[in-house]
């Protein structure tokens, strides 16, 4: 069995851990960390873990949990991984890190979008960034996995096939999204108040959202190049998903011509066919949040506005589980060598 510990067990992300681990058959819980709940039963915090999940909340003592666990997750706010990692660590335990410490090379971007010091800028050049079905095998040989974030995971997987293959030109692509109200976490908070999020939509991060230079360097490997797009979040009145709207121009064929529907569904099938949890939909089917919610799965799907010259791409996963937690699952199976979609073949849940 896989000893696993998690950081931060009591946000939405770590809940969302501890279920998919709890019905997985390789792993044992050994550590449920949570500052603030400490010495709570867990099952306590979350009710529907009752007769489940039998341990206490502990603290985040590093030191002791390395010496006890295979794999640490930190489902834990911006800094702190990075500022209590050491190499001490990463020889004794597999790190699967759910904030955004490890996910950029550049120290100086990270610092720039997220406004803190990184204090570990020694382990970013070893960090893999953990999108499965780009990535695969080089998450298989880490220590230190950066997990991605959920905007990011949607907006990337929409889009990188046509950027890979270079039908769209990536400094064209606008990535217009929508997201429950678990991305933004279980701190109290004003504007998460029901009253301020129901019977509402609104925009936010306009123009500065953190999750964009993780988009750019992503599918600027994919180009080849640095590309910059325009990313806008939008936080809509209901618990899980996010929908990403991508629009791009086509780049013509060597004739002149533009790429055609089946050219670009060529393109997907080409990186996606095999992948468990990408689903290419038929044509004119069209990703919806309420079809992946409570699954590993991303939806995707596109269609060729022959008018304008561009594309429309859309995604659709589930924020907590593909999105977080259930691609953090994904990233340890690989990392301890196991069927890649043990304890996470959940089927979507509907209503």
């Amino acid at each position: 069995m896989i000893k696993a510990g998690i950081i931060g067990a009591t946000g939405y992300a770590g809940a969302e851990l501890v279920r998919i681990l709890a019905g997985h058959k390789q792993v044992e819980i050994i550590w449920l960390g949570s500052r603030s709940y400490i010495d709570q039963a867990y099952a306590s915090v979350y009710q529907n873990m009752f007769k489940i999940i039998e341990g206490t909340c502990l603290d985040d003592n590093l030191d002791e949990l390395v010496s006890q666990a295979d794999v640490v997750f930190t489902a834990t706010p911006q800094g702190f991984l990075a500022s209590v990692m050491k190499e001490e660590y990463l020889r004794k335990a597999k790190f699967i890190d759910l904030s955004a410490d490890y996910r950029l090379k550049d120290v100086g971007i990270y610092e720039q979008w997220y406004r803190i010091e990184h204090k570990s800028p020694q382990f970013l050049d070893e960090a893999v960034y953990g999108l499965c079905e780009i990535n695969r095998e080089q998450v298989k040989g880490a220590r230190l996995v950066a997990n991605p974030g959920c905007y990011t995971t949607c907006s990337i997987l929409t889009a990188y096939p046509l950027v890979k293959e270079g039908l769209i030109d990536p400094d064209t692509l606008i990535i217009d999204a929508k997201s429950g109200t678990s991305g933004a976490g279980r701190g109290a908070k004003a504007n998460n108040l029901f009253c301020e999020v129901n019977e509402n939509i609104k925009a936010y991060g306009i123009a500065s959202h953190r999750h964009t230079p993780e988009i750019e360097e992503q599918l600027g490997y994919a180009a080849g190049h640095n590309i910059t797009v325009s990313f806008t979040p939008h936080l809509v009145p209901m618990n899980r998903g996010i929908l990403a709207a991508e629009y791009a121009a086509l780049v013509k064929n060597p004739d002149g011509s533009l790429p055609g529907e089946e050219q670009i569904r060529k393109a997907y099938q080409k990186y996606y066919e095999n992948e468990t949890f990408i689903r290419l939909l038929e044509p004119d089917v069209y990703p919806e949040t309420k079809w992946v919610e409570g699954s590993n799965f991303v939806d995707i799907n596109f269609k060729i506005d022959k008018r304008t010259g561009r594309i429309i791409m859309l995604g659709a996963l589930d924020n907590l589980v593909k999105g977080a937690a259930g691609a953090a699952v994904q990233n340890m199976n690989l990392l301890f060598g196991i069927k890649e979609t043990e304890g996470l073949e959940m089927v979507p849940l509907f209503p």
